[in-house]
């Protein structure tokens, strides 16, 4: 049985409304994951509390692992389609993010109940939308790559 190769032929992808609508979505959510991954990866706990006050309860290790999934899910949304190699990994970033979003809205929900202060329980429903609104985003991605315009 013959496998199907790592690298398709460089063939350019149809430009449909939809697929430069994924692509916006791939690259914006890329940033945004670099950025946000990048900074648990440089970044002493005690300088993110101020910023994501989520990791209080949560050990170094963890804060820092999950900055390194964010980092390789950005590079994921976007270099595999780039370049043409293992492309399949693009639509698999999109559904790790998904998956590390629904970790996100349920911390913000969680934290939002430990909260003293209105004000305090209003930036964790902000948290949790947030998180929410990127959880959609990623799964657009996943769906429109897996499915009909995929690479």
């Amino acid at each position: 049985m013959r496998r199907p190769p790592l690298r398709r032929e460089a063939v350019p992808p149809e430009v449909t409304p939809v697929n430069l609508v994924l692509w916006i979505i791939q690259i914006l959510l890329a940033v945004v994951f670099a950025g946000a991954g990048l900074a648990k990866l440089t970044q002493p706990k005690d300088k993110l509390r101020d910023l994501m006050r989520w990791v209080d309860p949560v050990p170094p290790s963890q804060v820092k692992a999950l900055g390194a999934v964010e980092v390789a899910a950005a590079l994921g949304l976007v270099l595999p389609a780039l370049t043409g190699i293992a492309t399949v990994l693009t639509p698999l970033a999109a559904v790790g993010l998904v998956i590390v979003m629904i970790g996100g809205v349920l911390v913000h929900l969680r934290d939002r109940k430990k909260r003293d202060t209105a004000a305090e329980r209003r930036l964790e429903i902000q948290g949790a939308i947030t998180c929410a609104v990127l959880l959609v985003l990623a799964a657009v991605v996943a769906w429109g790559r897996f499915g009909p315009y995929s690479f």
